[in-house]
């Protein structure tokens, strides 16, 4: 494995830790993990790089080795106002690259159309907006839900041992080896004081945010990018089913982007850079350096 290092910055008043990879001399891309997972799962990715990059992956708030908001919930905006202060760090001069996952790239893409400016190339992994539940239920039955879930104390699920969340992650994704699984639940993970394993993210994040981003909103921001967009599909993804059963919500979604490039990659579920790594690098650089 390429060997990485970490850096603590004030962002927003937390410690962010990142995860950095290459030499710093080199061009930058800017990784962004997705909901319930950190910084470490792009090492798969990063490891089938064959250019010169430097590579810098936050972990979210809440997330990793990044410092708990202390807030009872965790609203979408602010990692854009994380982003953005993240990049005044790292960039201040120069557009990046991005890569975002799920969450990470829903992030990026709302990023990419507040701030174009601020963005060379971004590469959206599965990051292409959810369809149905909260975004469409009627604002008092959603705000209402929100309250019930304040009342309750969120926990996240716990593990009597590394090698048994490995395992679990093994049985809900068939397709991540024994190898990259026990990696995974090393840095997911933590021991907790009864000598069992939890996840290392606040429990707060599975708390549902009250006032979702609509798809409007989503679309409105996606026509303000003018950077090349590469979105990448998982083969076997569910979230793609799920959102191609409405296909002219999909086409919209597409069509909101001005310069859209899509690559579909097989033997991928969700999690593509878990499931099909060294193919996810070879699309990314491929798009990078054109």
């Amino acid at each position: 494995m390429k060997p990485s290092q970490s850096a603590i910055v004030k962002i927003r008043g937390l410690d962010y830790h990142c995860r950095i990879w290459g030499n710093p001399r080199s061009p930058i891309i800017v990784m962004l993990h997705g909901f319930q997972d950190v910084s470490a799962s792009w090492q798969f990715t990063v490891d089938a790089l064959q250019g010169d990059w430097l590579a810098v992956a936050p972990d979210w708030r809440g997330y990793g080795l990044t410092q708990w908001s202390g807030a009872d919930c965790y609203w979408f905006a602010d990692y854009l106002g994380d982003l953005d202060a993240l990049l005044d760090e790292l960039s201040p001069d120069a557009p990046v690259n991005l890569v975002g996952h799920s969450m990470g790239g829903n992030a990026a893409g709302l990023y990419a159309g507040v701030r174009p400016e601020r963005v060379r190339r971004f590469v959206n992994i599965e990051g292409f907006g959810i369809g149905g539940g909260r975004r469409q239920e009627p604002a008092p039955h959603r705000l209402a839900r929100w309250l019930d879930e304040l009342r309750d104390e969120a926990e996240q699920r716990g593990y009597d041992s590394f090698d048994e969340f490995a395992a679990r992650m093994r049985a809900e994704n068939p397709r991540l080896t024994e190898e990259r699984a026990r990696f995974l639940a090393e840095h997911w993970g933590r021991e907790d004081e009864a000598g069992g394993v939890v996840r290392r993210a606040d429990p707060a994040h599975k708390r549902g945010n009250p006032t979702p981003t609509s798809t409007e909103d989503l679309l409105a921001c996606w026509r303000e990018i003018t950077a090349p967009v590469l979105w990448i599909e998982g083969g076997q993804s569910g979230l793609i089913a799920r959102i191609a059963r409405n296909p002219e919500e999909y086409e919209a979604r597409k069509a909101a982007i001005q310069d859209l490039v899509i690559e579909r990659i097989e033997g991928a579920g969700h999690n593509v850079h878990h499931d099909q790594p060294e193919q996810l690098a070879a699309v990314i650089e491929r798009f990078l350096c054109a």
